[in-house]
């Protein structure tokens, strides 16, 4: 098995395209930052779906919510596209 096998390909949510889909690896912040988060829905292994990434917010889908959240934000939300 070479080193690439097996590897998560982990990238900021703010970095995928609108149609993109991505089960969220990882929430990097202070506990606040990612109760905040958590309280959204927005937790660990979790599957989001981009539904708009141009200018401003981002807007997502989430657990069947649709949710607009900024782009420093999704930054620091690590995920896996599936």
């Amino acid at each position: 098995m070479n080193s690439e096998e097996g590897a998560k390909h982990v990238v900021p949510l703010s970095s995928l395209p609108a149609g993109s889909k991505a089960r969220v690896v990882d929430v990097v912040g202070g506990y606040g930052f990612r109760r905040k988060l958590f309280e959204m829905g927005i937790t660990p292994n979790t599957v989001v779906e981009v539904l708009a990434n141009s200018r401003g917010p981002i807007l997502i889908r989430v657990r069947g919510a649709v949710i607009a959240i900024g782009r420093g934000m999704a930054h620091k939300i690590l995920v896996e596209p599936v």
